[in-house]
């Protein structure tokens, strides 16, 4: 087998950041938007399975909350990426290391439902690894994070109102991606 060797860009490329509630599409739509801009695609929960071997669901659970947001906004803090879509995990937020480093990377795009659209989708979120402190409901987690996701987004996207083909094309509409 032969290997050609591949220089990288010799400027950084932007990417596209996917933030939003567990079951806001971020899985779905992010391999969908890398496919239409011929780029890549990488899951900032998919990036802490790999670094500890372990489901998030254990990770989670073997640490806690604090440290597990720790854990998050340290890794993700530390992705260099060029021309790549991060689907992320909704506690990505609480980073505030995390945040800035993914806007440095480019835009940052909200998927927003609505509070009854999350609690259908999540259901009782049992093995999600779902970041929420006990004694918290799921609406309350939904309340708190709203303001960090709107916070964090350079555009936002409904994606409880149209098809993921469509949520594509209006990311792909609303993202300056030079």
């Amino acid at each position: 087998m032969t290997f050609t060797k591949v220089e990288r860009d010799s400027e950084p490329k932007p990417c596209i950041t996917l933030v939003g509630m567990a079951g806001a599409g971020k899985s779905t739509l992010a391999p969908m938007l890398a496919e239409a801009l011929g780029w890549k695609h990488m899951d900032t929960d998919r990036l802490l399975e790999a670094f500890y071997g372990r489901p998030l669901q254990d990770i989670f659970d073997g640490y806690g909350l604090e440290e597990f947001l720790r854990i998050e906004e340290q890794l993700v803090s530390e992705v260099f990426l060029n021309r790549t879509v991060i689907s992320t995990g909704g506690s990505v937020v609480y980073g505030k290391r995390a945040v800035d480093r993914l806007r440095e990377l480019g835009s940052v795009v909200f998927l927003e439902i609505d509070a009854e659209t999350f609690e259908k989708r999540v259901g009782d979120a049992e093995g999600r690894g779902l970041a929420i402190a006990p004694g918290k409901t799921l609406r309350d987690l939904f309340d708190e994070r709203q303001p960090l996701y709107r916070a964090a987004a350079d555009v936002t996207v409904r994606t409880d109102r149209c098809t993921p083909e469509e949520c594509v094309s209006e990311i792909l509409e609303k993202v300056d991606i030079e």
